[in-house]
């Protein structure tokens, strides 16, 4: 079986997290990238590093995917030699507050999910018209365990990423046919920014979050996302979840006990 390389991977949310290592991991194997998120110094320091590591070509933009008008700008405007995406890679998202639902904030309720629903539908529209007129393509969404089981004061967050898994499964029967492949992933407990964001910046909390276990890593998720996207053509994994060996589910995770520190005189 001959694998496939993808020559032109567009990815979402780039500028951190799994996003950042998922242009790290295509970069590895010469694709040429185009990376947008909100932080455009951001972008422009990873662009400068696969640059010097592997002299990619990486075409950067500043975007916010709620924006549907800036969406379709960034996409039309893409130059030429980035133009043909035969990845994509959803995977701006994020969580934030866990209030209980008749207490939540609604301005973050909208912020999550204009981010984690409504983006991806912007930029999957945007780009998959041009992968069915090439016969090729990869749409691969980063979803999560929340999308598989809830948890209190989780519910909007689960709520945008049961979407995004109902989205992908209508995505892959709208497709058949026409040689394009989509893929879920779901991951558990991954440290990155997520849940700095989650607790409005209290990166102290945020921290505890992982303390006692070995939680997953933005390169660990690239992994999987770059193995899903070089199976051979008529290789679909349609979807995976990804938990650290120490999760059981989103509500339960063994954690070993904190050291002891030295004895009180």
């Amino acid at each position: 079986m001959t694998a496939f390389t993808p020559t032109t991977v567009f990815i979402t949310g780039a500028s951190s997290g799994i996003g950042a290592a998922c242009a790290r991991a295509f970069a590895n194997i010469g694709a040429k990238l185009v990376v947008v998120a909100r932080r455009r110094e951001r972008l422009d320091a990873i662009a400068k590093e696969l640059a010097t590591a592997h002299r990619t070509k990486t075409h950067v933009a500043t975007l916010d995917v709620r924006d549907r008008k800036s969406v379709e700008r960034v996409v039309d405007s893409l130059p030429e030699p980035f133009a043909a995406v035969d990845v994509l890679i959803n995977n701006a998202g994020l969580g934030i507050g866990l209030d209980k639902l008749h207490e939540g904030n609604v301005d973050e309720w909208d912020l999550m999910i204009d981010t984690n629903i409504k983006g991806l539908l912007y930029v999957s529209r945007a780009l998959i018209p041009g992968m069915v007129a090439r016969g090729k393509g990869h749409v691969i969404n980063l979803g999560s365990l929340a999308g598989r089981e809830v948890y209190p004061g989780g519910a909007v967050y689960a709520a945008t990423k049961y979407a995004v898994r109902a989205l992908t499964k209508a995505l892959r029967l709208d497709l058949l046919g026409t040689g394009l492949r989509v893929t879920t992933i779901d991951p558990g407990m991954v440290d990155t920014e997520f849940s700095t964001v989650r607790f409005r910046g209290d990166k102290a909390r945020a921290d505890k979050v992982y303390q006692g276990l070995q939680p997953l890593t933005g390169d660990d998720i690239a992994d999987a996302v770059l193995f899903c996207a070089t199976r051979p053509p008529h290789v679909d994994i349609s979807e995976l979840v990804l938990m650290p060996t120490a999760q059981g589910s989103t509500t339960m995770a063994h954690r070993a006990p904190p050291a002891a520190g030295p004895a009180s005189r």
